[in-house]
């Protein structure tokens, strides 16, 4: 999830390879030292089943520029966008959209063929992250409209041609299970909130074979331990959308 672009190189093979971040740079010190790092395996018979209230979502703003950096292919929101989600009554800012493949969280030790991760932020500079899981099946609208504006080289950006409706890119059932964590990528700063949505959503085969001929075969940080942390489950059903 590359919030933040350092100098330093960093990758995910070979001497900058994550089992490395931690000694690239002092400034990623705590991809090694922190013990709250992600990503996680859920194991959803250890979920707490206190549970959680439904997740407020406005997203009602395309992104404007998609790019390929960091390893990944992401889309960013203009500077004033009325994208955000509402996490224990504090509103976070869609800042933006990250791709990974495969999946950096697993559901009971599955991986899936790719992850988006929608970074917001709130006016304190708390991030909260929702993360999706993509399964092979039906091409994915919203992709396909992404995609129209793909890079066409590493390190490259290109102004978003078709309006890409973001709620495409959700499931209808956005119950979901939070934990605390970090960022996937250098500087892998903690105090991060996830909130993993359970239900995948569908793209095409074709849609992931473009994604990685721009990213490559795997942009996926290892599973990170869960150490004393706890994931909660939020409540079943309906879930509360602002459009």
């Amino acid at each position: 999830m590359p919030l933040t672009t350092l100098a330093t190189s960093w990758g995910y093979t070979g001497e900058n390879g994550p089992a490395q971040w931690g000694e690239i740079s002092k400034a990623y010190a705590t991809c090694q030292t922190g013990i709250n790092q992600s990503p996680i395996d859920i194991q959803t018979a250890t979920t707490n089943k206190l549970g959680l209230p439904a997740l407020s979502i406005q997203y009602v703003d395309g992104p404007t520029r998609f790019r390929s950096i960091n390893h990944t292919l992401q889309a960013t929101m203009s500077r004033y966008t009325a994208n955000y989600i509402n996490i224990d009554d504090k509103i976070y800012y869609l800042k933006q959209l990250d791709f990974h493949a495969p999946s950096e969280h697993t559901l009971n030790g599955r991986t899936y063929p790719l992850e988006l991760q929608l970074v917001h932020k709130n006016q304190h500079g708390d991030i909260a992250i929702v993360a999706v899981m993509f399964d092979i099946d039906e091409p994915n609208q919203a992709v396909q409209n992404l995609w129209e504006s793909f890079p066409t080289m590493k390190d490259n950006s290109m102004p978003i041609f078709s309006p890409v409706n973001i709620n495409q890119l959700l499931p209808d059932d956005k119950t979901y299970w939070r934990y605390r964590g970090s960022l996937t990528t250098p500087p892998c700063t903690e105090g991060v909130t996830w909130a993993v949505l359970k239900t995948p959503v569908a793209l095409s085969a074709e849609q992931l074979d473009k994604f990685h001929y721009i990213v490559g075969p795997a942009n996926n940080r290892p599973l990170q331990p869960l150490n004393e942390r706890k994931i909660t489950a939020s409540y079943s059903g309906d879930t509360e959308i602002l459009y």
